[in-house]
């Protein structure tokens, strides 16, 4: 499962687009005490920083602005409520992960003229335009009609919470709709994958000097890349890699305390056949060979059906919970291995108990 959800997170969530990272207000906030101090001491950012980033650009290839809420839309009678509102520029699409399926994105005289256009997801399309061509057809939001102009590609489901129920419109619209107060995200691409760091610096740079801060302040605003997304993945999840390591751990000393105990009385049962094979001039190493090829074999047996198993459950829950997961080819061999290691390391003292036997008590045993 921790496997599952760290390629899940890398496809959907920590995905920002080719060679993208975002600047806003808050960055990534893991706390509340931490969200409470950034929204005293971090600005809002406005039109102005979005458009001096632009101006003052070497290794960034682009920026696109945006403000998003969630709010109600409308076609006829039927309401969907909830729907993610989100007002951008019409570049947005050369930046982002979004891409069109039917008609065409914002243009930029829409975004220039404030016009009622929209560009909607694959949910909301589904939802109010079940078995027409929602293109050039109308929805209400606030009560004002908005034109469709396109429709998105399918996104899917991120832990079972559908990503296609958007509704994006021109970002000039947007301010006009809900008004221009509050922070804005600027999503910017860097020129090229090498180049993604000296972007970051260089927008860190603008904004610093935009805000005239010292050398020693630290930022009031936020960076957010795919490489912090996943830094923050790695420290929750790592916690709990290990405890289920620990757990795992703990597993595999009773289970192999109980293949040593089996092995043991399997000597015990077989103690006048290890005597016949003594008399017949088998070695001590030959009986060692045999008991520990034994416990390493009935241990793989039991790692390969632990395999399949957690194959089979995995598959239930994402089945029934919408969970991601996966059984990579590296640790499904890790995990017999490990198996057959734990077969063989408590399968050494039977087999030495076997091995040390008196072939003449051996024989005369029942």
């Amino acid at each position: 499962m921790v496997e599952g959800f760290n390629k899940y997170f890398n496809d959907k969530i920590a995905d920002l687009g080719s060679n993208a990272f975002v600047v806003n207000k808050m960055g990534i906030v893991t706390s509340l005490q931490e969200y409470i101090e950034r929204s005293k001491k971090n600005k809002d950012i406005k039109l102005d920083d979005y458009h001096a980033i632009l101006e003052h650009r070497t290794y960034v290839r682009d920026a696109a602005a945006l403000m998003r809420r969630r709010g109600d839309i409308k076609r006829d009678t039927q309401t969907l409520q909830d729907i993610d509102i989100t007002g951008v520029t019409s570049n947005m699409i050369d930046i982002d992960t979004i891409k069109v399926d039917q008609g065409r994105y914002i243009t930029p005289t829409e975004e220039e003229h404030s016009r009622y256009a929209c560009f909607i997801g694959y949910g909301v399309a589904n939802q109010l335009f079940p078995s027409v061509d929602p293109v050039d057809k109308e929805i209400k939001i606030e009560g004002l009609p908005f034109r469709i102009v396109g429709v998105a590609q399918e996104i899917g489901t991120v832990f079972g919470n559908p990503r296609d129920n958007f509704v994006i419109m021109p970002l000039s619209t947007y301010q006009n709709l809900y008004g221009s107060r509050g922070s804005i995200g600027i999503r910017v691409a860097a020129i090229g994958p090498e180049a993604i760091e000296n972007a970051q610096d260089e927008v860190r740079v603008v904004m610093r000097a935009r805000r005239h801060l010292n050398y020693n302040d630290p930022d009031n605003f936020g960076i957010v890349t795919s490489d912090a997304l996943n830094s923050l993945r790695e420290r929750i999840f790592g916690t709990i890699s290990i405890v289920a390591i620990g757990v795992t751990s703990i597993a595999l000393v009773v289970g192999g305390i109980v293949i040593m105990n089996i092995m043991l009385v399997s000597v015990t049962e077989r103690t006048r056949e290890i005597g016949i094979r003594k008399s017949l001039g088998a070695k001590r190493r030959d009986i060692v060979r045999q008991f520990l090829s034994e416990s390493t074999v009935l241990s793989l047996i039991g790692g390969c059906i632990g395999v399949a198993l957690a194959y089979g459950l995995g598959k239930l829950v994402t089945i029934f919970f919408s969970l991601p997961t996966t059984l990579p080819i590296f640790w499904t061999f890790m995990a017999l291995t490990v198996s057959a290691s734990i077969g063989l390391f408590f399968g050494i003292y039977p087999a030495w108990k076997a091995a040390k036997l008196n072939p003449i008590e051996a024989l005369r045993a029942d």
